[in-house]
């Protein structure tokens, strides 16, 4: 199990990605401008002029939205405040994804739990439909009681995932080794509340209480420094990374040595599953990517 540490006991960190390429960034975002609400029969809902969403999830129906723009490539920001209280069965999910039978996606699911018990965070990329790349962490704070933003860094060469600036996992490009890498299908944002008490909470032996729906997380902060995809082309097609390295750094951002340093500190401490250790699931050996950070 991992340790249990404050957040004030976690010093101040270099940003995974620089807020950068404004000519080709739907920035600091407003809900209502950039997102459409598409189910939950009135259960998500946009207020204060559209600097805040809310997912609700009841006993009949969850909800969810996604993005009007669809990116190329990005560094995307939005800060979460997950279901308080006894969330058991519960999964908040917030991902990048695209279409078709083998698309691409970047997760970021919310497993709810027993009251005061820690939310696990599961992540996965996926890559021409294949994914089987969890990994699954605790949180250093309780992401109920606050907003806190997650992060998905994505350039040619590596995915990102951070917390609150804190690199929490590395998804490296390796198709010089034959595994396929998310570069070349636009993705949406997505987000959903729903119940999936068959398998969320301890494989789905603890099912979720009804009698404290509805369940809500919330939304705001949202922004985009990234390439928008519209009408079968890139907003940076004409700016390659090259050329933009003073504007729009995060297009071949890596992690410095300190970064490196505390995404180490992070899966030491508060990793809880990496496939790239689960030699009874891969018998025949680990895959191909796992010889790197990943």
């Amino acid at each position: 199990m991992a340790c249990s540490v404050s957040s004030s006991a976690i010093p101040s960190m270099v940003m995974v990605g620089l807020s950068v390429l404004s000519f080709a960034v739907a920035s600091a975002g407003n809900f209502n401008q950039d997102f459409d609400i598409t189910w939950g029969d009135g259960r998500a809902k946009i207020l204060n002029n559209g600097e805040l969403l809310t997912l609700n999830l009841d006993k009949s129906s969850g909800s969810g939205f996604q993005s009007r723009n669809e990116y190329l490539f990005g560094k995307i920001d939005m800060q979460l405040k997950l279901v308080p209280g006894n969330s058991a069965g519960t999964v908040t999910a917030y991902y990048l994804s695209s279409k078709g039978s083998t698309w691409d996606e970047i997760d970021f699911e919310f497993l709810g739990n027993l009251s005061g018990d820690p939310y696990i965070l599961h992540t996965n990329v996926f890559s021409q439909g294949k994914g089987n790349r969890e990994q699954q962490f605790y949180l250093w704070f309780d992401p109920t009681a606050d907003f806190h933003t997650y992060s998905i860094l994505w350039n040619p060469q590596r995915i990102v995932f951070s917390v609150d600036g804190t690199p929490i996992r590395e998804f490296k490009n390796s198709e010089s080794s034959g595994v396929p890498f998310p570069k070349s299908q636009p993705m949406r944002i997505y987000s959903s509340l729903w119940n999936a008490d068959d398998w969320a909470t301890r494989g789905g032996l603890v099912k979720t209480d009804w009698t404290q729906a509805p369940f809500t997380a919330s939304y705001r902060n949202f922004n985009a420094d990234a390439c928008v995809w519209s009408n079968g082309a890139s907003s940076c097609n004409s700016n390659s990374p090259s050329s933009t390295s003073s504007n729009g750094a995060w297009l071949s951002e890596e992690l410095d040595t300190t970064s490196q340093e505390r995404l180490k500190w992070f899966q030491k401490n508060y990793m809880i599953y990496n496939y790239c250790s689960d030699t009874k699931r891969f018998p025949q050996g680990l895959p191909v990517e796992c010889s790197s950070t990943s």
